[in-house]
């Protein structure tokens, strides 16, 4: 199982970074009269059983009002392969579009928005989950080692903002600012404000773990035989925490990317000319795109297999489980932080 998660993660990690060249059509590319055009299946053998080149039958609108199409099987239109720096697309972009997950309301191909939508989400929960790393284990650390007065500082505020419902905190955070952002500052900001709410759940277990190692032998050693406080904490004590990171991360990347859908559903993400899985959902959002056009929720799905992917990795790699009870740093930390207390 584990080996599936790494290669559905890596799948995702490979299409986002090819999206430039395994997308079909660049992701604001509009087709006017192909508007909730069903997906285009492509083919190797016609009706009467002969074999040809890859090629897809065009559809055929029946009915403008509900948006209703018929494939003509009369007619084959190749499939072009490195055509334009593409994979794959339609040798008659014009007449028969190449759409293998449909189009959306705009007449835009859901798979190429799915691909570059894939560079914003998951590059943003990214980043997100490393600001929040690095935030958290270095209010962590220091609360641990130092102790005192600083500590009880440190970890009363990490408290504060653990105890607040992150969602609500994000949504609160976006709304006071400006309704409408370019691209980049939407992404700079969302990153501020997950790595915000995301760094107390590093600092209150990367905080027990090096108040803890600090009082064995080899952290006494090390600060008797005249080791800086700077390289005792950053040298030994913390790296002592890199299991739980790695569960924290784990944990937080497929958070992130939800809140950014989420967000982006509700119109305080990224607008929506911007290709990301939250403002394509924001397209799926009716009772009819479920009954009708399924092909817009596979943004969902692709937030599913993101969140089997990294679930899977961490339940079978053994990363977690309890201390080492050497006098070595320790190798892992019990993913089940609750049990950490002050």
């Amino acid at each position: 199982m584990r080996s599936f998660g790494f290669t559905v993660l890596g799948i995702l990690l490979v299409a986002a970074v090819g999206a430039p060249v395994l997308a079909p059509y660049a992701p604001d590319a509009q087709f006017r009269g192909r508007l909730n055009a069903p997906p285009t299946m492509p083919h190797v053998v016609d009706d009467a059983g002969a074999w040809h080149a890859p090629f897809i039958y065009p559809w055929t609108l029946t009915n403008q009002l509900e948006q209703r199409y018929e494939q003509d099987r009369s007619q084959r239109v190749t499939l072009s392969w490195f055509g334009g720096g593409r994979l794959l697309s339609s040798s008659d972009a014009d007449r028969a579009p190449f759409f293998l997950l449909g189009a959306d309301s705009y007449g835009r191909d859901v798979f190429s928005r799915l691909l570059y939508g894939a560079r914003i989400s998951l590059g943003l929960s990214l980043v997100a989950a490393a600001g929040a790393l690095l935030i958290g284990a270095l209010v962590g650390g220091i609360a641990g080692y130092a102790g005192g007065l600083l500590d009880d500082l440190l970890m009363r505020t990490s408290d504060f903002v653990l105890v607040l419902p992150a969602m609500y905190v994000a949504l609160a955070l976006r709304s006071v600012l400006r309704l409408v952002l370019p691209p980049f500052e939407v992404f700079v900001l969302l990153t501020g404000i997950f790595a915000f709410v995301g760094a107390p759940f590093f600092a209150r277990g990367v905080r027990a773990i090096v108040r803890s190692e600090k009082q064995r032998d080899y952290g006494v050693a090390a600060l008797s035989l005249g080791a800086s406080h700077a390289r005792l904490l950053f040298r030994h004590l913390l790296p002592a925490a890199r299991g739980f990171i790695v569960v924290e991360i784990v944990m937080l990347v497929p958070a992130f990317i939800v809140a950014e859908a989420t967000l982006s559903y509700v119109g305080l993400g990224f607008p929506d000319p911007v290709a990301s899985w939250g403002t394509m959902l924001h397209d799926a959002s009716t009772v009819r795109a479920f009954a009708d056009f399924p092909w817009l929720l596979s943004p969902a799905a692709a937030m599913f297999l993101v969140v089997l992917g990294l679930n899977l990795v961490m339940q079978t790699s053994g990363i977690a489980p309890v201390y080492n009870t050497s006098d070595g740093p320790a190798r892992g930390l019990r993913a089940d932080t609750h049990a950490l207390r002050p």
